[in-house]
């Protein structure tokens, strides 16, 4: 003590030193540069202080870890993309991960009616690549059918499990608007999506939604194959529905030529101009309907009318 006083300007050089090492070991690097670091679930501290190294927001992981740990904040770090967009110390990095201040806007994300669990894992994971296809298909297949089509806004640290739930959500909430129709139909809401599903595939307008969901009932009420193509693309995983004759034998619970009634699921998400048309078909004399090669739907109510239109219509 008596040193300093005598000396002050080595209490000088002494509070420059602590203050230059608390710079250089709290102070964001000065490489610092704009990044999104994603945060998977489990990821052990050490492992995160590495990636936050890595991306040029801390200085120092060891400090990070140490600091975590310290703190008791190494169970507490929070899953998820974090965007770092200016240089922050370490107290404020370490806050924004244990408190989750992702500071990410929302992504847009719209899903089409008729797109199944395996059209919108593909559309997720292209825009949310933290999240793999496979992953979203194992929890969302369950679910098909019951994910409604929509324009959703997801979190950049969104995962699979909070997506699902939110679309699940949003088809409980569309329902439930038409839930006296859903009621007095005398049908289950599990039939009544399955076969929206199938219109959804097979027909585009709302006019023709109604009759070809009036001839499907018509056909399950007589005890006569749907003998839908539309199934034949959830079968093989693949867009097109024109299958070959070999296809309109596969040995499939979903084969609606080889097995009479209802398939066992919806073979994709329908939408609700879909479902309202299974739950108010328009009423003919037809069992018959095809799409011709002019774009426009033709029916018939005898098989031999069918046969006329496929000659006519598609060149068969």
């Amino acid at each position: 003590m008596v040193f300093l006083k005598r000396n002050p300007w080595v209490a000088v050089v002494a509070f420059v030193v602590f203050l230059s090492g608390y710079t250089v070991a709290f102070s964001p690097p000065k490489n610092f540069s704009d990044s999104i670091v994603i945060i998977s679930k489990g990821t052990s501290v050490s492992r995160v202080a590495q990636q936050l190294s890595d991306a040029h927001v801390v200085s120092h992981p060891t400090i990070l870890r140490y600091m975590l740990r310290a703190f008791g904040e190494s169970g507490s770090v929070q899953s998820g993309a974090y965007h770092f967009k200016k240089p922050e110390n370490i107290f404020v990095v370490i806050r924004r991960i244990v408190t989750g201040a992702y500071d990410l806007n929302p992504v847009r994300i719209t899903f089409t009616e008729g797109m199944t669990v395996r059209d919108i894992a593909t559309r997720i994971t292209e825009t949310l690549p933290s999240i793999s296809a496979k992953d979203f298909m194992a929890l969302a297949s369950p679910y098909e059918g019951y994910l409604f089509p929509d324009t959703y806004f997801f979190s950049l640290s969104s995962d699979a499990n909070s997506i699902i739930t939110v679309m699940r959500a949003n088809f409980d909430k569309k329902i439930k608007t038409i839930s006296s129709d859903v009621d007095a139909s005398g049908h289950s809401l599990s039939d009544i999506v399955t076969l929206a599903s199938i219109i959804e595939k097979e027909v585009r307008t709302p006019e023709n939604k109604r009759i070809v969901a009036g001839i499907l009932w018509s056909r399950l009420a007589i005890g006569m194959p749907l003998q839908v193509d539309a199934v034949f693309g959830y079968i093989f995983k693949r867009d097109t529905y024109s299958p070959s004759f070999a296809d309109l034998k596969v040995d499939s619970p979903y084969n609606t030529y080889t097995h009479k009634g209802l398939p066992p699921g919806p073979i994709s998400n329908p939408g609700i101009e879909s479902i309202k048309a299974v739950l108010h078909p328009t009423k003919t004399d037809y069992l018959y309907y095809l799409t011709g090669k002019d774009t426009l739907m033709h029916y018939a109510t005898t098989f031999a009318g069918h046969q006329i239109n496929r000659k006519k219509y598609l060149d068969i």
